[in-house]
């Protein structure tokens, strides 16, 4: 498939690379050029800017948040240079607004258009393991299941309306991030008490929680790596606001993402704004009044 492909960070890159791999052709653009340079060596086309993504038989977007797809969706008007056939696919995790917005122009210009959030770090992505969750028209969905394919090893299908794909996805990650505080609170307990964090919490996580999330983040946050970034601090605060405005919109409480927004001001008014977001676990240990080292 001809496949245009709009954002090339640390997961666009990984994905773009992976429908390489699996022989589709790929023409790529992103806001800044330093990150189209490893693709155009592993043989994508590169886009002089984003109207010549749209005329092959799909389009991904993996822009980071509302602003960007609002700068190229609505106020570029990009669609208007869209071929009629293509089918416009978001992975990206936005807020329910901006899903809406972007259902209604895709409809004003009679083009086809599918969520498809994902679960999984950028090492997940360039392994081609990434879970996804597709949402929108099942005939759109799949005309573009062999892309999906090529990019991770399960897809759902969450429902027909497509702000479901991102309802799922932001349901996800709150889970992920109230699992990234209980570690971090667990931690700090047993560091105060003078006890081998990554030992003990090994056993605990081991016995009761041998899962990924908690595998790899009970080792970030035991061994307090936080840098390089995996997935963004930043882009943490950004997923729980999501969270507690879909809440709000629909009148649901959710206690625990107000307790991870305050964890997340924290960490940033402390410095940790480069950070991946398991850093919010020294807010914890802050708060028990211990040092990095302690």
């Amino acid at each position: 498939m001809q496949v245009g492909f709009l954002g090339t960070g640390r997961m666009g890159k990984a994905m773009a690379a992976n429908l390489l791999r699996a022989g589709h052709r790929v023409r790529a653009w992103d806001k800044s050029p330093a990150a189209l340079g490893e693709l155009k060596a592993a043989g994508a086309e590169i886009a002089a800017g984003a109207a010549e993504t749209v005329s092959g038989d799909a389009l991904i977007s993996m822009l980071p948040n509302d602003q960007a797809l609002h700068e190229v969706f609505i106020a570029g008007d990009l669609l208007r240079h869209a071929r009629p056939a293509m089918v416009s696919v978001n992975m990206g995790t936005v807020s329910l607004d901006c899903v809406d917005e972007l259902v209604a122009a895709h409809k004003a210009r009679n083009i086809s258009y599918v969520a498809a959030t994902v679960f999984g770090r950028p090492d997940v992505a360039a392994a081609a393991k990434l879970s996804i969750m597709a949402a929108g028209d099942a005939a759109a969905i799949d005309r573009v299941q062999p892309l999906f394919d090529a990019m991770g090893q399960r897809t759902s299908r969450v429902g027909l309306e497509p702000r479901h794909a991102n309802i799922a996805k932001i349901a996800g990650n709150l889970m992920v991030a109230c699992a990234i505080e209980a570690i971090g609170e667990a931690a700090a307990l047993l560091r105060k008490y003078r006890m081998s964090a990554p030992d003990v919490l090994d056993v605990i996580i081991t016995s009761l929680f041998n899962v990924p999330v908690y595998q790899g983040y009970g080792r970030a946050i035991t061994q307090q790596q936080y840098v390089p970034p995996g997935f963004d601090l930043v882009l943490g605060m950004k997923d729980v606001g999501l969270a507690l405005k879909a809440g709000e919109q629909a009148n649901v409480p959710l206690p625990f993402a107000s307790v991870l927004r305050d964890a997340f001001l924290d960490a940033m008014a402390n410095g940790d704004t480069d950070k991946d977001w398991a850093a919010i676990a020294r807010v914890a240990a802050r708060k028990a009044g211990l040092q990095d080292n302690d």
